[in-house]
């Protein structure tokens, strides 16, 4: 969700030039600290819904019939209910680790005019998706310059068009027909709209560093019923392409779960400096080995700001 670059600090006097706090991780208030957790009950199918009559704005259920193709006749086979929800990222709740089937998912096909695209037109990572400090990163970071197009993975219907101050900024999910869910976070500008049917590789908005983000760049999350699952089990972002046409989720692949579980509760540290006579923002995060511009938005200044001796800024 946003890149963090390890301060290089050195030897200062003890002379409360340097604060050290030591905080619960806690994102609670964020889209993103909400988007995990489990209350497990039965398993709804996600696949070929009809949301033509849907009602944006609340979550309720949309009824499903899937249909196969028999001597030129279309038969019903299965009706079921889905539940759509423009607000929660993660409705569903259903733990990954208590699948008891393997679940095939056909990723594109293009006999059926069902394609994929990459989310970027390059794909260099920054961050991988694990354990990331003192808790875990959901998604995989691709770098970008703010304002480069992203693209929908695959076909599908934006579920979510939604703005996180403390967590993803601009972002946008998407519910796709090969029973996916794809998450785009810290857009400086979404541009489809909830609700909206888009083909892979249509624009769905632009790249920056909105939210809880060090830089420019693309947090991409792949889900199944709200269970991340590691992008780089699905791409192989250097090469630029899809590892295949079709991908199959067990629970294996959710063990993670049990080590992130513990690293969410973890305490973190949080490093202040204490402005002192002479002191500018460069010089700061050059001390600390981070810019200046990331130490502005943590405090909520501009690098103009007039700095108050004796204020504490937040480094870290």
């Amino acid at each position: 969700m946003f890149k963090v670059k390890s301060p290089k600090i050195q030897y200062v006097r003890p002379d409360t030039t340097i604060l050290i706090k030591y905080e619960e991780f806690d994102d609670e208030g964020s889209d993103a600290g909400k988007s995990i957790y489990f209350n497990p009950k039965k398993e709804l199918s996600i696949v070929s819904e009809d949301t033509s009559e849907l009602d944006l704005g609340e979550q309720h259920i949309v009824e499903v019939s899937e249909e196969v193709l028999i001597d030129s006749s279309w038969i019903k086979i299965a009706s079921y209910y889905a539940i759509w929800d423009t607000r929660n990222i993660n409705p569903y709740r259903m733990d990954g680790r208590q699948l008891k089937d393997t679940v095939d998912i056909k990723l594109y096909d293009p006999k059926a005019n069902r394609n994929y695209k990459m989310p970027l037109y390059e794909t260099p990572i920054t961050s991988h998706f694990g354990h990331r400090g003192y808790r875990w990163h959901y998604g995989t970071d691709i770098d970008l310059n703010t304002g480069d197009t992203i693209y929908a993975a695959f076909d599908g219907v934006v579920r979510i068009n939604k703005w996180d101050g403390s967590g993803y900024g601009n972002y946008i999910v998407l519910r796709h027909y090969n029973g996916l869910e794809t998450l785009y976070g810290h857009m400086s500008k979404p541009i489809a709209k909830s609700g909206q049917f888009v083909k892979a590789g249509e624009v769905i908005g632009l790249g920056g560093s909105t939210g809880r983000s060090s830089g420019p760049h693309l947090h991409y999350e792949v889900r199944y019923q709200g269970n991340p699952i590691d992008p780089e089990h699905i791409y192989d972002f250097p090469d630029y392409l899809l590892k295949g046409q079709n991908f199959q989720i067990t629970s294996a692949l959710f063990n993670y779960y049990n080590k992130a579980k513990g690293s969410s509760s973890a305490a973190r540290k949080t490093m202040y400096h204490r402005v002192r006579s002479g002191d500018t923002l460069s010089r700061i995060a050059k001390k600390y080995g981070v810019s200046a511009s990331q130490v502005a938005r943590l405090n909520g200044i501009s690098t103009r700001t007039t700095l108050r001796v004796g204020r504490s800024l937040r480094i870290k």
